[in-house]
């Protein structure tokens, strides 16, 4: 497979929250980081990642990728693109991304997404950070020295 084709057949299959789809994209030892809290609360492997994944996007009313510019270089690509969150009590928020992805072997082997907390802080529900704050830790895992 093409890097760009693991790339956006990945964001599809989250576009649809199909998270076995999802994991079918990801290698044995993946490492995924969001950015904004780095690499000491990364997740590691499809079925951790997908976890992760669950924490900020499973309860939301509405969940959509919005495909953007995709540029490859070899095994390495960026994806700048944007979500829109949409939450039961009526709160929206577009998020805008640029996430790396390295493919290997027609897998992604790290996934790392960069973007604003403090533009999703404004636009979430007031509760947001609250309601995160007791969900299932059990895919952190340290990536520190390895990104």
């Amino acid at each position: 497979m093409q890097v760009d084709d693991v790339v956006l057949g990945l964001w599809r299959a989250l576009s649809r929250r199909d998270w076995d789809a999802v994991k079918t994209f990801l290698s044995p030892d993946c490492v995924y980081v969001d950015m904004p809290v780095g690499p000491a609360l990364a997740a590691r492997g499809p079925e951790d990642i997908v976890k992760r994944l669950k924490v900020g996007l499973e309860a939301l009313a509405h969940y959509e990728n919005h495909d953007g510019l995709l540029v490859s270089n070899g095994a390495d690509a960026m994806y700048e693109h944007s979500e829109t969150w949409k939450w039961a009590s009526g709160e929206s928020a577009l998020l805008k991304f640029v996430s790396v992805h390295r493919v290997e072997d027609g897998k992604v082997t790290l996934w790392k997404d960069y973007w604003d907390m403090g533009s999703m802080t404004a636009q979430a529900p007031p509760t947001w950070l609250e309601d995160l704050a007791g969900t299932d830790t059990s895919w952190i895992f340290d990536a520190t020295g390895l990104i």
